[in-house]
């Protein structure tokens, strides 16, 4: 299958590990000309090394934490710099969060922007040039958590806050050519991660977790959600607007 991905220019906030490089070096495989925002340049520079390996033809590494800049002045700079974006892919957020449900509207609030916000704004300034053009995709990388509404109420009604958006804006933009859409993963395991250290511990908890919330009873892998936003991010996807797509293992 032709994706249509080849030499389209692509933007990956969150990109140095986990899901964030599975999604870029399956972009690097389709020969995208690469810009990847991320806080560690450590980690960013070995991704970029393995991207340039599979024949990345560009791979640009950004190093900014979008928590602690002017989101909106962050995208303008991108794009006086790279050029409009033809593909967006927002991995950002998580539930490192406060986990009081009954926490103050602070909390709440950064919650909110870490998951979703954040990457809205920045939306409101890389959007218009797709629309302009008449093509784009545009790819939030959301969480099962917003659907299933379990574990940090923070982080689930984030997420659920950022799939509503999906849905609604994808719907406004779908007349222009411009895809809007989320990917929902669910429990992941990668080196260093939460549950690849309990893994490597023999830690109780993943036989629980498995044997009741994953009917597919393993962890899923960065590489099957990267593959799943290959396919948003490519031409196949253009009757998908609005999609929330989960890939979680049938999760329960």
């Amino acid at each position: 299958m032709n994706l249509g991905i080849e030499n389209k220019n692509v933007l990956i906030v969150g990109a140095s590990k986990g899901i964030g490089k599975g999604i870029a070096l399956d972009f690097a495989e389709e020969k995208a000309n690469i810009v990847a925002v991320a806080r560690s340049k450590d980690l960013m520079e070995k991704v970029k090394e393995e991207a340039l390996a599979l024949g990345c033809p560009s791979f640009n590494v950004v190093i900014e934490d979008i928590m602690e800049c002017d989101t909106q002045e962050f995208a303008k700079k991108l794009i006086e710099k790279y050029g409009a974006f033809d593909i967006v892919v927002h991995n950002v957020g998580g539930s490192l969060i406060s986990r009081n449900p009954l926490g103050t509207g602070e909390e709440w609030n950064y919650a909110l922007k870490f998951n979703a916000v954040a990457s809205i704004d920045m939306n409101s300034i890389l959007i218009p040039p797709m629309i302009e053009k008449g093509w784009g995709r545009v790819i939030q990388i959301s969480s099962i958590s917003g659907k299933m509404l379990r574990g940090n109420p923070l982080y689930a009604s984030a997420k659920a806050f950022l799939n509503a958006y999906v849905e609604s804006v994808g719907r406004a933009l779908a007349p222009k050519g411009v895809v809007l859409s989320a990917v929902e993963p669910g429990a992941v395991a990668f080196e260093g991660s939460y549950w690849d250290n309990f893994i490597k511990e023999g830690h109780p908890r993943v036989h629980d977790f498995l044997s009741h919330h994953q009917a597919i009873d393993r962890f899923g892998t960065p590489k099957e959600i990267a593959d799943v936003v290959l396919f948003m991010a490519s031409e196949q996807a253009s009757f998908m607007p609005g999609a929330v797509i989960p890939v979680d293992g049938a999760n329960c």
